[in-house]
């Protein structure tokens, strides 16, 4: 008696397990990807083991406490980016046809134009286009370059450019770094100091990889690392509010954004002195992915931030 043959199912899945599958694999952790996809962690996992159950092979190993792809799975990743790149380009290319501006757009930015120009910008996007809403995130120019190529941003606003070929740069804003030291210091009248006469001051530093402190080892050239180390460091503070309040409280003497320090220098509680010989200027640039099609409200915010750049530029 002959046995019928068993037809073996077909391999199947849906878009939305290749995304949660694909946050698991970048961020190498089952924890971190439930929250990029804000679901519960026991949820994602089931639907990892509904996926590699439908497609018949083991997707992901766990090395200690990193979840890697295995052969199969890093196959089915790069199957996986492809398509869920053209739903991306479907659903821009539909909002584009219906001309739609309803929703949300996520901007990364470094620390001075995320705190200090960006809020106000905002503000008066959301004025024209009360249907978008924005989402701000800050952190180092590095992280959000990354994000950006990793598209968890639409677009960034950075202190630098960078050679990646895949970022196009368009300039916003200028900033200026200046000595900034409480009202009451002795040099509180002065225009200009000589940098040497720094090195006897209590001196507040920024934290190694800070922007700032990339800007001003860029402007002191060769000598950067001697100067710096003449100082006297009494704290190195990871934000432009500590260094200020650490200013205002009298612990030392900084180089802030003059962004950073409008407030205080309205109310006359921060005074600012140049350098002698040394203007650190920056500027502060716009950025995109030039691989991705960009959605109808990143357009929208693109375009507000160029055309208004005027308005917040030094």
């Amino acid at each position: 008696m002959r046995h019928k043959s068993v037809k073996k199912p077909s391999i199947d899945f849906d878009l939305r397990q290749l995304e949660i599958f694909c946050r698991v694999v970048e961020l190498k952790s089952f924890s971190k990807a439930a929250e990029a996809v804000f679901l519960a962690q026991a949820s994602v996992s089931e639907r990892i083991a509904n996926l590699e159950s439908m497609v018949g092979a083991k997707l992901l190993d766990r090395l200690g406490r990193q979840v890697v792809a295995t052969r199969a799975g890093k196959l089915l990743y790069k199957h996986a980016n492809e398509l869920l790149d053209m739903k991306r380009r479907a659903c821009l290319e539909m909002e584009n046809f219906l001309g739609i501006k309803k929703g949300e757009v996520h901007i990364g930015a470094s620390t001075i134009p995320g705190e200090y120009i960006l809020p106000k910008s905002i503000g008066l996007f959301n004025e024209k286009y009360p249907s978008i809403s924005v989402v701000l995130a800050i952190a180092d120019t590095d992280e959000i370059k990354r994000r950006i190529l990793h598209g968890d941003f639409d677009l960034g606003v950075v202190g630098s450019k960078s050679a990646n070929r895949e970022l196009i740069f368009k300039e916003l804003w200028n900033d200026e770094l200046v000595l900034a030291v409480p009202r009451n210091h002795r040099w509180s009248k002065k225009g200009e100091i000589d940098i040497k006469e720094l090195s006897n001051e209590p001196f507040i530093l920024r934290e190694v990889g800070s922007g700032t402190l990339r800007i001003i080892e860029e402007y002191l050239g060769p000598s950067a690392s001697k100067i710096i180390d003449s100082l006297h460091v009494v704290a190195r503070l990871g934000s432009s509010t500590a260094v200020k309040e650490g200013i205002k409280a009298g612990l030392g003497v900084s180089i802030l954004s003059s962004r950073a320090i409008e407030t205080e220098l309205e109310t006359g509680s921060l005074k600012t002195l140049q350098l002698k010989g040394i203007c650190m200027l920056r500027k502060f640039y716009l950025i995109i992915d030039k691989r991705r099609t960009v959605s109808p409200i990143c357009r929208a915010m693109l375009d507000f931030l160029v055309s208004t750049s005027s308005l917040f530029r030094q």
